[in-house]
């Protein structure tokens, strides 16, 4: 194979000319559009060749200087840029070539050059070499071209049915050539090229390379000569010859001479065939509509100088080289005489007319008969070509038909040489010699020739005349087939000649005669037809058979005549032989048995019993009806007859034959079964010993070893074996031989394979070749036994038979036995793997040898068995171990890695792969090698092994790779439809080679699954001995790079991307390019090949780019084709993924912006534009109006009309309509014949389920069951059909899911991997826009296959995140929020649009695909999320605004497309609402958290509260709160230390989070509180399973990703504080309703609630849980909320009280450790622990911080308030001490150092508060600067330094150095949010500060004025007991229990001393100063104006200043 040429390989005499031949084999044989313009432009180019035929450029001086020059000063090459330097010997190479073939040299150096870039295609071969090769290639193009040009003529013989352009422009150029004498041409090339001469030249100048090559230069020359032959050929047939033509042809004919057998070569057999065919005029009887022009263009009818010159020529005396040659031209010339006689133009022509007896005399004298047989029939290519045999036909009838004269005498003459013969010998003188066999010669003819049909013409219809009796419609004969309309005449004549030879036969021609019958009875209506002739000649001559039975024998010698030709006579002969032998049976047991008598019959019966024979054999092969009659008549009974004949001693010829013939007979499947049984009695029959039985009817094995050895000729044994195979074919009966002997099949097994199979290489063979027919011959039985060999259950189980009284072990089925010695190191393993090798060593020679298709055929069953066994091996060692059968076998792929004896080497596998380099010349073989490597390709222990015994050797290893890669080169492969259709041989090769392909690429596709080395890495191409990733892929030839694998599938696949039609492959075999693809995928997706693979397809072969354009690949109905196409787009999308991400993580910008923009791009595109929008559906049009500004010069993206061709729709098979069967059952066996195959689908194994049912029929007993049979089978054949369209729509759908797969990784790859300004904001919006709108239309259209939707809903989700970013992003950017053009980019309607499909899809999808739903819901929620505001920085300066400015602002974006989505979603209604709430309750955990995050989203923007009220109403809402319950259970297990499943937790805040949303209107919350919300929380014990604290975690989750134990108690706790927040605030109305359940709540969990409240450790976490615990006590633990509650009993309420009282004890001593220098070491202690995010931590810790003063300075104030609104009733909550807590300076001072005598249950002091209030004055003034600062920062963002913007990115990247990736864009977009984050909380501490210093105000106010104006001192010494009565409150009332130190009662007037109010004054005085007030009054000033309560502060200060400075009393 020489592969097409490229564009660099101009070398004149090579490359154009092989373009010529593309151009010409494309318009005229495989009839490309387009093509006929091509060919004028080829023809007009190349005419030059055509006229100087083969003439080569000539030689110069002055080129021979320039390319000498060549060396120093380069040249200037053809087809290439600039002038090269070339080396010295490339020169030298160049000037033998050019001497070699005499041409130019600059021709010879571009040959050269072309021959070293082709190299790479032959390895091994040098480039001088491949030149030769490319030289003979380029005149072979040219000879092709030609002979195709003049086969596509207008003529008279044949049409190829092109277009009557084409054949103008053909006939036209061709008419030129002829003109210019192209005949003469041609005569003279043929002569002259010669390839021993052409070989001696090339020898000398070492132009021959190895075996190969040499065999394919002789290909090459031969072709050339053969092709002009067949041009000359063609042209006669088409079209007559000029007289000098027809002359010229003539004189080359005269010097023509045999080859060694006496016959033509092929390439004079067609110059002798155009010689006949320019003389033939048979045509003109046919009676075309074109006769007339035909007859005007025939120089026979219209020149007479032309008839003149060839009569004289043919009549003249001198005879010729081959005088059979001359004989056969002259009659040839005769009966084209005897035609031009009977035509009315013939008239003038009478002179020459009359001379045609003369010649025909001749033409007899000559032999001409003879000739025809040996020196035509005998050519090998003569059966070749259809016209030879339509030629030789006409010339044989026509003698019979047009001479009946000469037939006659020639009759006559061979009468009178049988009476003269039948003389001699009754005298016993010697023979005459004047006998003329013309007769014989004429019969023997007519039988070899009609005995070949390879046409399948049955042309010998001709000579059988249907008699009126056999009027029937299917045997009509060659005529119009009219039931009674009368014969041509000719087919009349040609009948009778048939039945008079027959008549009164001379016994001389009794041979020839049968002989000829056996040609005429090849086909199945001639078979009959003389089937019918011999039993109408028996009827009529059946008496005198009867008189002569007895004198049978001697009639034969004696030449009685009677009609020896009919059954009757045969019959009786077979009989009577059998009588006459039998009696000459010799006795079994007496010596001389050995050596049996041979009388009987003479050698001339001999041959009339073999004639008589084959013919039988010839009609009953052919005719059934002829098989069933014969055996079937109970007269001749001819199969017992022949069985007998067996038995006796006759030549073993003859046993051959009678064999043959039985295998004939056994050709019917009932016959074959009774033939079995004749086989088995007929050994019986005399004999006891059961070994002697066996084959004793001609005792096989003396035949064999004695008589067929010693001839050294085994004809016997090759029909034994083709009668075996015969009748196996038929059918093999189980229980064959039973009752004579152990049953079945076994002794006739053991006999072939150890006494034929086993010796057959050690025997001596008279004729080479028969070796090989024995071989193969049984070998076919063992492929066939093995074929059909299922292995079962009861193979392993020993069964006896009884035999004869006693019990014996019964044989096993012989496809067991033969399974069982493929497994094992059996002998016959070892020849078959020897008798591979030898195949292999044989064809290596590339010579032809002595039966060479033989041993081709005996390898190819060879490896046909290794591969079934290895097919079935794993079901029989399956099989064996379940039997525990004492049975040892071994793998067969481990036997196979054995050593050969011959080699010593393990080679074996090697040898099976090496016939993958012959795959040319042995396709078959090479498809059943590629077979078996892809089976033991699936083991991985062995593919390590394969890769070094491949690599193991170079040469071979080169071999291999080279016969891999010529397999998947070859051009000839075809996909073929159906297996069926392989009428053609050449198609059924095609196939063949197609199959090859296959295996290979999935041989390739499994082996890259498993761990390197392994052989598809090797064939590939990547290194094997080094690191695979480090290999550098090359063309090939480039640093020595052999051509791989890769190469040839790359361009297997690269063919036709340049054009617009696009890869050809894709088109003519769809599944070859589905698995191209797929491999190059698998290379790009494995990590070690990726990178090296990714390299190469982009640099060299811009691989991706190539394809992708050409997306969609086109979808044919034919569904096969359609899958295909979808499979090959689903890997090439997958592979472009890959690409996108790679290149984009290499920053190869232009490579990903090329495939983004091919992909993505709706404008045209330069190179061929797609269609225009057609794709699109009506709605998405209608939409288009407003959505595409200028949609007349858009085009489809790409991306989008991939998509367009995925079809969602799936035609679903019908349900079964069954009348026997059961249906659940036969869907329980379909079920059961499941299976995986390769591709993954599941599918049903038809051919299993038909064995199971076929079975389940055959089953059923009773007549009605057998009268039911055809009912039945056409029941389970309706059923077959339903599951093959099963498997069809599984197969299909998976494609389909496949493909949409891959196109949603494609997406999603461009919009995540690709950099983000590659597809700018607002295209981006767009694509995202026509994606999901796309994908709606498809998924929501009626028919739309379920399967898909998951699929669909994948990607909607992330094209919906997608779209949420990119609008987010670019708002973030400060664009387009005008409000005109809506929103962003992307119009409003557009996304209104979007949402819309959205919901359709979640309702569509009804009640299943829950799953499916979840995707959904996460696109709703990216959806609305656009819709949310984002967070704006607090100026602080908002508030200044008048409501009534707030309230007529105009509405701003994000409010009006939250509206109208509003608007949508109520649109939708109920239904919409049902669906979400039932996914929220009920189903999977993922499905559930999302519907109720989308509840949530909806909910916090129903602003009417429909959904609210709907979950209110329809119970759901209650439903969740009881759920509650189930999850209390869950969530306990959570606080295991072992990691748990976290799901239960993230429900659980989801619940939370939605009724947290519920609870934040007074609606919502006071209906929870209806639904018994806070009953349940009290109910849940998980509140009280505090876990240890984290300071001794036992199971820490490495990754970070499972919480702590304390972490997850918290994640359970802060919700629940959370939503009891919420709902305190929003209950205004029922507050102490709400606030009492909670209090209930708090004092069920007390316990748990106060451990909280004392924590030691302050963590982040125990401050959030401290700010929402302090947050709800103030709320809640209120003397008067307990009033609320009811009818509550005394004890209960003491208790309660006590509870309280703790809660307000333990809420003031938090405020200790809050303040001063506690809190700058817990703010410390955060940086020590977390440096690198310590500014967020630190932030998150003082709001928490602020958040727990905040709430207890307002506890304190509420506390107050209740007590009483004025002081001197008040209750005290702090001691009057002034002092501050001191150590501020001292490191860590508890406070209670400052006041030894107080403990923790102590009061606190006053001073506390002022220190508070200090702290709190300081803290607002830090954050206040800094809030302005960050918000200048934000005000200035884009003059920022860079390494500002780093820092503040630093929190929001994770990662190191992730701040460096990101692009500028991104960071200042990260820095704003950070500043934004900043302002925002600045601005909340800023809040919480002044609260606190309004509140500590407050406080400290109430208590001085309490202490200083109404407090009465007591005198000290009264103390006695310190603190037992510190504080006693002056009201005995416990509703007002105001805080109670260790169960005193507050403060008494006699209980503070005089001495502390002072201090108090003075420590007061002193603390409260100047500087203080000033700062209070500023911030009143700065903040509290625009904020809350104007000069609160400054009436505060003022009040406390008074109390401070008023004089002592």
């Amino acid at each position: 194979m020489i592969p097409n040429a490229t564009p660099v390989s101009a070398a004149s005499l090579w490359g154009p000319l092989k373009e010529l031949w593309e151009t010409v084999d494309g318009a005229v044989l495989r009839r490309q559009p387009e093509s006929v313009h091509l060919l004028d432009l080829q023809l007009k180019k190349h005419k030059p060749h055509f006229l100087s035929l083969f003439k080569n450029p000539p030689k110069s001086a002055e080129q021979r200087e320039k390319v000498r020059k060549a060396s120093t000063e380069g040249i200037a090459i053809r087809g290439q840029q600039g002038s090269r330097l070339l080396p010295e010997q490339l020169l030298t190479e160049a000037f033998i070539l050019s001497d070699l073939f005499d041409i130019g040299e600059l021709a010879a150096l571009e040959l050269l050059l072309a021959g070293e870039q082709q190299q790479p295609y032959f390895p091994g071969l040098t480039r001088g070499l491949v030149a030769v090769l490319l030289y003979w290639d380029g005149k072979l193009c040219v000879a092709n071209s030609l002979r195709t040009l003049i086969q596509s003529r207008h003529g008279k013989t044949f049409t190829l049915d092109l277009s009557g352009e084409l054949v103008a422009l053909t006939t036209r150029f061709t008419d030129e050539l002829m003109n210019q004498g192209l005949t003469k041409r041609i005569l003279t090339l043929v002569s002259e090229i010669n390839v021993t001469r052409e070989f001696e030249r090339l020898q000398k100048e070492r132009g021959l390379g190895n075996e190969k090559h040499r065999k394919e230069v002789s290909d090459l020359i031969k072709e050339c000569r053969q092709a002009l032959a067949d041009s000359l050929f063609s042209w006669t047939c088409q079209s007559p010859l000029t007289k000098d033509d027809t002359l010229a042809l003539i004189a080359h004919l005269e010097s023509v001479t045999a080859q060694a057998d006496g016959s033509l070569d092929s390439v004079n057999l067609a110059l002798v065939m155009a010689l006949l065919y320019s003389l033939d005029v048979s045509f003109v009887e046919q009676g075309t509509e074109d006769r007339e022009d035909l007859l005007q263009a025939l120089p026979l009818l219209t020149e007479r100088q032309y008839v003149s010159a060839v009569h004289s020529r043919l009549m003249d005396g001198q005879a010729w080289k081959l005088p059979g040659l001359q004989a056969v031209c002259r009659l040839a010339w005769a009966l084209s005489l005897r035609v031009l006689s009977q035509l009315p133009q013939g008239s003038a022509l009478v002179e020459f007319t009359e001379a045609d007896e003369a010649l025909a005399d001749q033409a007899l004298l000559g032999d001409v008969f003879l000739f025809m047989k040996d020196g035509i029939l005998g050519c090998e290519t003569f059966g070749h070509e259809e016209f030879y045999i339509r030629r030789l036909h006409s010339l044989i009838t026509d003698f019979l038909a047009l001479m009946p004269m000469k037939v006659k005498q020639l009759r006559n003459r061979a009468d009178e040489d049988a009476r003269l013969v039948h003389m001699s010998l009754q005298m016993d003188s010697e023979l005459p010699s004047s006998l003329r066999k013309d007769l014989d010669h004429l019969m023997i003819l007519i039988g070899d020739f009609y005995s070949k049909d390879p046409f399948g013409l049955e042309l010998g219809l001709e000579f059988w005349c249907p008699t009126e009796s056999l009027q029937h419609t299917s045997l009509q004969g060659s005529y119009l087939g009219m039931a009674l309309q009368r014969p041509p005449h000719k087919q009349v004549v040609l009948s009778k000649f048939v039945r008079q030879m027959g008549d009164l036969l001379p016994t001389t021609l009794y041979i020839s005669y049968l002989r000829m019958l056996k040609g005429l009875a090849n086909g199945p209506q001639c078979a009959h037809y003389c089937f019918s002739l011999l039993k109408t000649n028996g009827a009529t001559h059946s008496e005198i058979n009867l008189q002569i039975l007895k004198k049978l024998i001697s009639q034969e010698k004696n030449g009685v005549s009677g009609s020896p030709v009919s059954w009757e006579h045969f019959f009786h002969s077979l009989m009577l032989y059998h009588e006459n032998l039998r009696r000459d049976l010799p006795n079994p047991d007496a010596a001389h048995y050995r050596h049996p008598p041979l009388r009987g019959i003479t050698q001339r019966e001999l041959e009339g019993l073999t004639s008589f024979l084959q013919l039988l054999t010839t009609i009953i092969t052919w005719s059934e009806n002829a098989r069933l009659a014969l055996c079937e008549h109970p007269q001749w009974t001819p199969v017992v007859v022949m069985l007998g004949l067996l038995q006796c001693s006759v030549p073993p010829v003859l046993k051959a034959d009678i064999l043959h013939c039985l295998a004939a007979f056994g050709k019917s499947p009932e016959i074959a079964a009774s033939l079995w049984q004749s086989l088995e009695y007929t050994q019986n029959m005399n004999i006891s010993s059961l070994w002697q039985t066996l084959f004793c009817f001609f005792d096989s094995k003396v035949e064999l070893n004695e008589i067929e050895s010693s001839c050294e000729e085994y004809p016997l044994t090759r029909a034994f074996c083709h009668l075996i195979s015969t009748l196996v074919e038929s059918s093999l009966p189980v229980n064959l031989g039973a009752g004579l002997r152990v049953p079945g099949f076994q002794p006739y097994l053991n006999f072939m394979r150890d006494s034929v199979f086993l010796p057959f290489p050690t025997r001596a063979y008279h004729r080479q070749a028969e070796k090989w027919e024995v071989a193969d011959s049984v070998l076919e039985v063992f492929h066939k036994l093995l074929r059909d060999y299922e292995p079962q259950p009861s193979d392993f189980v020993q069964e006896m038979v009884e035999l004869q009284g006693e019990q014996v072990p019964a044989h096993k089925p012989p496809g067991h036995s033969i399974m069982f010695h493929l497994l094992n190191d059996s002998p016959m393993l070892a020849l078959c793997l020897s008798l591979l090798e030898e195949g292999v060593r044989q064809l290596d020679t590339y010579a032809p040898f002595p039966g060479k298709k033989h041993l081709e055929s005996a390898v190819l069953h060879c490896l046909c068995l290794l591969d079934l066994a290895l097919q079935k091996e794993v079901v029989f060692m399956d099989l064996l171990r379940e039997s525990q059968a004492s049975l040892l076998v071994s793998p067969l792929e481990q036997l196979l890695q054995g050593v050969s004896p011959q080699t010593r080497r393990a080679d074996h596998i090697v040898s099976i792969a090496r016939y993958l380099y012959h795959s040319s010349s042995n396709p078959e073989a090479a498809f059943q090698s590629a077979k078996i490597l892809r089976r033991i390709a699936n083991y991985p222990n062995i593919q390590m092994r394969l890769v070094g015994d491949f690599t193991h050797d170079q040469s071979v290893s080169d071999k291999l790779m080279a016969g891999f890669v010529e397999c998947l080169d070859n051009e000839e492969a075809e996909e073929g439809t159906d297996k069926e259709d392989d009428s053609e041989q050449q198609k059924k090769v095609a196939r063949i080679r197609h199959e090859t392909q296959i295996h290979i690429l999935n041989l390739l596709i499994t082996s890259l699954e498993l761990k390197t080395p392994n052989l598809a890495l090797y064939l590939l191409g990547y290194e094997i001995k080094k690191p695979v990733s480090s290999t550098n892929l090359q063309d090939p030839g480039v640093l020595g790079r052999p051509r791989s694998c890769l190469h040839a599938i790359l361009s297997l696949l690269q063919r036709g991307t340049e054009k617009r039609s696009g890869p050809v492959l894709t088109q003519q075999a769809p599944h070859l390019a589905e698995l191209c693809y797929q491999v190059i995928y698998q290379l790009c997706a494995c990590p070690d090949t990726s990178g090296p693979t990714m390299r190469y397809l982009r640099t060299s072969q811009d691989f991706l780019f190539s394809h992708l354009q050409h997306l969609p690949f086109i979808l044919l109905s034919e569904y096969r084709i359609s899958i295909a196409a979808l499979s090959q787009m689903s890997w090439l999308m997958k592979t472009a993924a890959i690409e996108l991400r790679v290149t984009s993580l290499n920053r190869q910008r232009s490579h990903t912006q090329r495939l983004v923009s091919l992909l993505l791009d709706d404008q045209p595109h330069t190179q061929h534009t797609a269609d225009g929008e057609s794709g699109m559906e009506e709605e998405t049009r209608s939409v288009s109006g407003f959505l595409h500004f200028d949609t007349v010069s858009k085009v489809r993206r790409k991306l989008l009309s991939v998509l367009d061709a995925i079809d969602f729709s799936q035609d679903m098979p019908e349900l079964l309509q069954l009348d026997f069967f059961e249906r659940t059952q036969i869907e329980q066996v379909i079920s059961n014949c499941e299976h995986v195959n390769e591709q993954g689908h599941t599918v049903c194994n038809v051919k299993l389920l038909h064995r199971v049912l076929v079975a389940e029929v055959n089953a059923l007993q009773g007549m009605a069951a057998i009268g039911q049979r055809p009912l039945l089978m056409e029941e389970v054949n309706s059923i077959l059909q339903q599951v093959v369209e099963r498997n069809r729509v599984r197969r299909s759908l998976s494609a389909k899911r496949h493909a949409l797969q891959s196109w949603r990784s494609l997406v999603e790859t461009l919009l995540t991997a690709c950099p983000a300004d590659l597809i700018p904001a607002d295209d981006r919006q767009l694509i995202i826009r026509d994606l999901l709108l796309d994908l709606h239309d498809k998924v929501l259209s009626e028919d739309a296959a379920g399967e898909l939707m998951p699929i669909v809903a994948g990607a909607v989700f992330t094209l919906t995140a997608h779209l949420s970013q990119s609008v987010l992003s670019e708002q973030q950017q400060g664009l387009g929020l005008e409000a005109s053009s809506g929103f962003a980019s992307i119009a409003n309607s557009a996304l209104h649009l979007i949402l819309r499909k959205l919901l359709d899809f979640i309702l569509c999808t009804g009640g299943g695909y829950q799953r499916l739903r979840a995707h959904l819901y996460g696109s709703l929620l990216y959806y609305l999320q656009i819709a949310q505001k984002p967070e704006e920085p607090d100026t602080l300066q908002t508030a200044g605004k008048a409501m009534w400015e707030r309230l007529t602002a105009p509405e701003d974006g994000f409010s009006k497309l939250q509206r109208e989505n509003l608007a949508i979603i109520e649109s939708y209604g109920k239904s919409l609402m049902e669906v979400v709430c039932r996914d929220a309750c009920d189903g999977h955990e993922i499905s559930r958290m999302l519907a109720l995050a989308v509840l949530d989203r909806i909910l916090s923007i129903d602003r009417q509260n429909q959904w609210l009220v709907y979950i209110c109403n329809s119970g759901y809402l209650r439903s969740l709160v009881e759920s509650l319950r189930q999850d209390d259970a869950a969530l306990q297990t959570l606080l295991t230390p072992q990691p748990p499943l976290l799901k239960p937790l993230y429900i659980y805040e989801s619940k939370m989070a939605l009724m947290t949303r519920v609870a934040k209107t007074g609606q919502g919350a006071v209906e929870l509180l209806r639904c018994g919300l806070v009953a349940r929380l009290m109910e849940c014990q998980v509140f009280d399973m505090v876990p240890e604290s984290d300071a001794h975690r036992v199971m820490r989750d490495p990754s970070g990703f499972i919480p702590s134990p304390m972490d997850r108690y918290r994640q359970i706790l802060l919700p629940t504080l959370r939503l009891f927040q919420v709902i305190l605030t929003s209950t205004t109305m029922n507050h102490q309703q709400g606030a009492a359940q909670v209090l209930q709540w708090l004092i069920v969990h007390a316990d748990t609630i106060q451990s909280l409240l004392r924590c030691q450790e302050l963590s982040m976490g125990a401050l959030q849980e401290l700010s929402l615990l302090t947050g709800i006590i103030s709320k809640t633990a209120l003397p008067g909320a307990l009033e609320m509650s009811g009818e509550v009993n005394s004890a209960a309420l003491m208790e309660f009280q006590g509870h309280i009282n703790r809660f307000q004890r333990l809420c003031l001593s938090l405020l200790g450790c809050l303040v001063g220098s506690e809190r700058e070491r817990l703010l410390k202690q955060v940086e020590i622990a977390a440096p690198g995010d310590s500014a967020e931590r630190r932030e998150e810790m003082e709001v928490a911080m602020q958040q727990v003063c905040a709430n207890i300075m307002e506890y304190c104030q509420t506390l107050l308030l209740q007590s009483s609104a004025q002081a001197q009733f008040s209750i005290c909550l702090f001691s009057p001490s002034g002092s501050e807590p001191a150590g501020r300076d001292g490191g860590r001072a508890d406070l209670s150092s400052t006041l030894p005598s107080f403990s923790s249950s102590r009061a606190p002091s006053l001073g506390l508060v002022l220190y508070l209030l200090k702290n709190s004055a300081a803290d607002f003034f830090r954050f206040h600067q800094s809030h302005r600062q960050s918000l200048g920062k934000l005000q200035s963002l884009h003059q920022l330094p860079p390494e500002e913007l780093k820092e503040l990115c630093q929190g929001l990247v994770s990662g190191p150095g992730g701040v460096e990736k990101i692009s500028s864009v991104q960071r200042s977009l990260l820095a704003k949010r950070r500043l934004v984050q900043l302002i925002n909380n600045r601005a909340k501490l800023l809040a919480l500060c002044s609260y606190v210093i309004e509140t500590c105000l407050f406080v400290l106010w109430r208590h001085l004025e309490y202490y200083l104006l109404h407090c009465t001192p007591t005198d000290p010494k009264d103390s006695l007991i310190p603190g037992a009565g510190l504080f006693r409150s002056r009201f005995t009332d416990d509703s007002f229990g105001g805080l109670q130190a260790s169960g005193g009662r507050g403060l008494s007037l006699s209980r503070v001393s005089q001495q502390d109010l002072d201090l108090l004054k003075s420590d007061m005085a002193a603390g409260f100063g100047e500087a203080l007030q000033r700062k209070l009054l500023d911030v009143e000033g700065l903040y509290s104006q625009v904020r809350s309560r104007y000069t609160f502060i400054q009436a505060l200060v003022r009040r406390i200043r008074g109390l401070l400075q008023q004089p002592k009393s």
